[in-house]
Formats: structure tokens, sequence, C-alpha cells
């Protein structure tokens, strides 16, 4: 499909930059048969008894580091772990060579040992990597929020129930839950159940082809447990939805769907690419922020809930003024 078919014009102005406050004060817009208004508290009166929602448990570490080779500043964002190294962006990667070394502290640098396409290089760091980070590491906001992180933002950019360290972005639809909100998610009878998946910084990149058959998804490393598929598989035997918190969760659990709507156990990476088309194997409702024009995610949520009906939905959330990306507001849409 065109590229551009999933276009969009948004006005910078509602990019939210903070999140709101508290996590549970965000608006939600429900795209059914009708577009309803509401916020992230009435959830709940959309769930049924004997539903199960799903969420990405994965925890986004302090990813961003600034350094210098030499006298050269040089910016890296780790987004995938190859083996013992990770591969990274880093600005500027043209002047990197292999053997150069980055220091980012008196106590923590990295080796060039791989160069990459498309500005990426690998870097082997030392021992005590994620408590290196946790000491010198920046928050990794998205590009489009255009601002430095703060102090706030290691609570404000992670979901409450965050537990795998690897994620080198939120799996941001779950920003918006509170401890209350769970339980009054749980006061309905809706069985909650995890996945991981790792968020790459690839989830930021455009889609530079003309034509989705062009474009060539990162590859992201996803678990589900064996606990987890009973709880699903069962539920959708006894006549329950399956409600995905976030793109990330969908993408989990349809890699590791089989033909015949069975959910697997799973453990390895998936570059699942959802265009309209797609058949949806095994998620009936999906909880999701509102998504950059011309992105894998948009054409994702085309594929979910039809292109025509998701472009309506956007320009009501943008003449209501809706707060959109990762700190924004949420939509819940219908396969």
């Amino acid at each position: 499909m065109k590229t551009s078919l999933f276009d969009f014009d948004l006005p910078e102005s509602l990019i939210a930059a903070h999140p709101a406050s508290p996590r549970d004060a965000t608006r939600m817009l429900v795209v059914g048969d009708k577009l309803q208004d509401k916020t992230i508290r009435e959830l709940p009166q959309f769930l049924k008894p004997g539903d199960v929602m799903v969420f990405n448990d994965t925890k986004v570490i302090p990813a961003r580091l600034l350094g210098k080779r030499g006298e050269a500043k040089v910016e890296v964002l780790l987004h995938k772990r190859k083996g013992s190294a990770w591969q990274c962006f880093a600005k500027p990667a043209k002047r990197l060579k292999i053997g150069d070394r980055i220091d980012f502290a008196k106590d923590f640098h990295a080796t060039v040992v791989e160069k990459l396409p498309d500005g990426e290089v690998v870097l082997q760091f030392g021992e005590d990597l994620y408590s290196k980070l946790e000491k010198y590491g920046h928050m990794p906001l998205p590009p489009y929020i255009r601002r430095k992180d703060s102090v706030s933002d290691r609570a404000d950019y992670q979901t409450i129930y965050a537990k795998h360290e690897g994620s080198v972005a939120a799996p941001t639809a779950g920003l918006h839950f509170t401890e209350s909100l769970l339980k009054a998610i749980d006061a309905t009878g809706v069985k909650r159940a995890q996945v991981t998946l790792h968020v790459g910084g690839g989830t930021f990149l455009p889609v530079k082809s003309d034509d989705t058959e062009g474009h060539v998804m990162h590859s992201e490393w996803a678990e589900i447990s064996k606990e987890t598929t009973d709880v699903i598989n069962a539920a959708k035997k006894n006549g329950g939805r399956v409600i995905a918190v976030g793109t990330t969760s969908l993408r989990t659990l349809e890699s590791a769907t089989d033909v015949n709507g069975q959910l697997q156990a799973f453990s390895g990476e998936t570059d699942i690419f959802i265009t309209p088309g797609y058949r949806f194997k095994i998620v009936d409702m999906l909880l999701t922020n509102f998504h950059l024009p011309r992105s894998t995610l948009f054409m994702l949520i085309a594929a979910f809930s039809g292109l025509e009906k998701m472009k309506a939905a956007y320009a009501h959330a943008i003449g209501q003024n809706y707060r959109f990306y990762s700190y924004g507001d949420a939509c819940l849409l219908f396969r």
C-alpha cells in the first residue's frame, strides 16, 4: 500500500511534552460503531467478566548516553542487545571507526566493534552495564518531545508494573494505569495477564519507502510464558475477549498465535509488520495512544479498525484537542 495513505496533518501544539497528572487523568476516545469522548477512568465500563487484559511488563532503561571520542562529542542510543554487546544509534556515526573508544564517564566506556547502515553501530560495554546506565544514562524520550529529560521522567516514562529491564521506549498505553484503575478493572471480573516485549528504538523510525512493502521492521525480543498462554486460551475458549494494552502487547500476541487461534508460549525475536489486509488471530480490542502520521503504528491501528474509520477518529481527536503521542491521551479500539 502507498505510505501516503497513512498521512495526516497534526498541529504541533497537540504533541504532549509532559504526562498527565495523575496518570489516569487522561482522556480516552472510544472508536466503535460511534465515537465516544470518555476518560481512561471509564475504561472498566467497556469490559466484561471473562475478558482478559494483556499488559507488556517491560522496563525502560536509561538508554541515551552522552560521551566523547577524544574531544569529539558523541550521542548514543542503545536499542537492541546483540549477544554481549548492544546495537545503537550514534551521532555522528559516520566518524566512528571500529576500535574507537567512547568515554561516558571515568569509569564507563564502550568500544565500537561493528558499523551498520543507517547511523547504527555495535558497542561493547563492560560489566555492570545497567547500574552504569542508572548512574549516567538519560531516559530515552521520543525525538518529538523536544526537551531534555528530567528527574521526573525516570518515573513518568515507566509503567507502574514494569518488571523486566530491556526497553528503550515505553509501552506508552500502559502509562495511563494507576493502582486504583487496576483495582477497578479487577472488580469487573476481568483477568490480567503479562507478556514482555522489549521496545526498540526502531519504533520511532519513519517509513521512508513510498510503499509499505519496501519497509523493513526492526526485530524486537519478546516472551510469553505458558502461564499467560493458558489464561488467554481459556478466556477465548469461554467466549472472553482479549484486550491488548498497547501495540507492543498486540504484536507479541499476534506473533505467537497459530493459524487455529491458539496462543503458544514464545521466546525470541519478532519483526511482525501489520498493515491493512492482515487477519488478526487473537486480539479483540486494543487500548493505544495516538500515533505519528505515516508510522508503522498508525498502519497497525488502520489494519485493526479500518483506515477510513481511524482517519475520521483522528480528525475528531484533533478537533477536540486530544493530546498526541507517548505522553498523550488514549484510544480504545474494537476489531
